[in-house]
């Protein structure tokens, strides 16, 4: 009996990718597929739990480099650019999204693959690092997260 409501608790959990630690709680990161050398993006949504805080830098082994950018619309023109910290506040979740606030991959060392999976790490002030597993969905997905404000934050912070 035991075992049978541990494995029915198991399936009852869902299926989203999570990785908590010092008040940070990191859920829905993921990827789009990309060729290795190329760039790649990552997106997630960061949850505040403790005090303030600001997300400060990121990396992960699958590239050379990584980094915090903002996409945004000047004009009608498409624009990026770099972001040097991002405010995590309590209570209002960070969104990193495709048309928002994203983490960079520069010089991918392996491709990405629908399917796979592959750990990027956060670089709190306050927090520490926290490490989450993205997956990788489709070139051109997209995670469909209902509700959710597409970014947040002030980059002036």
């Amino acid at each position: 009996m035991r075992h049978l409501v541990l494995g029915t608790m198991l399936f009852a959990v869902p299926a989203i990718a999570l990785a908590q630690q010092n008040g940070i709680q990191i859920e829905n990161a993921w990827s789009r597929a990309a060729m290795a050398g190329r760039t790649g993006v990552v997106y997630l949504t960061i949850t505040d739990t403790g005090a303030p805080d600001r997300l400060t830098a990121a990396s992960s082994p699958v590239a050379s480099k990584a980094d915090l950018h903002e996409s945004f619309t000047d004009n009608g023109v498409a624009k990026m650019r770099d972001v040097t910290t991002l405010p995590v506040e309590p209570g209002k979740p960070l969104t990193l999204s495709p048309d928002g606030y994203h983490i960079m991959l520069t010089g991918l060392k392996q491709p990405l693959k629908q399917g796979d999976t592959f750990p990027v790490t956060l670089s709190f002030a306050k927090a520490g690092q926290v490490t989450a597993t993205v997956t990788v969905q489709k070139a051109g997905g997209s995670m469909s997260m209902p509700g959710m404000p597409m970014h947040g934050g002030d980059t002036t912070k």
